[in-house]
């Protein structure tokens, strides 16, 4: 399992397995996101099952399906609120990672400063610069 820490709230991971998530609850993460969709590609876990899982081993789950390439506005506006009030820390999968730590750093620009935010993703091997344009349009757009 290839977990990637980007900070004390959020780690992401690329598809997880439904006999991962005993492992995922000692680490001691308290909610589950899955931002695939199911059935995204042939052979992958089917989400009833990862959710029955989650639910087995004490962990929330959230299903926040969005398409690879293609997030929306929308798809940010959906996971901003449901990270605000998630239980923490956060454990978000989809096929690579890269879906989760676009939304984490595309929520957050609408109340951090980019640098940091571009860093952390970094970090985690995560490299989101080429979204600067859209992260700056997230912080402008959503300032109190």
């Amino acid at each position: 399992m290839d977990i990637r820490k980007i900070d004390d709230s959020i780690s992401v991971a690329p598809q997880i397995t439904p006999d991962q998530v005993a492992e995922i609850a000692r680490l001691g993460f308290k909610t589950l996101v899955a931002n695939r969709p199911d059935q995204e590609e042939p052979g992958q876990p089917a989400m009833a099952d990862l959710e029955a899982a989650a639910r087995e081993h004490g962990l929330a789950w959230v299903y926040l399906p969005v398409e690879s390439g293609n997030i929306l506005d929308e798809d940010v506006d959906a996971f901003a609120p449901m990270f605000e009030q998630a239980e923490k820390p956060v454990l978000a999968f989809c096929r690579s990672g890269t879906r989760c730590s676009v939304l984490w750093a595309l929520s957050s620009a609408r109340r951090k400063p980019l640098e940091p935010i571009i860093q952390q993703a970094g970090q985690a091997g995560y490299d989101l610069r080429g979204l600067i344009p859209r992260l700056q349009q997230q912080a402008s757009t959503h300032q109190d």
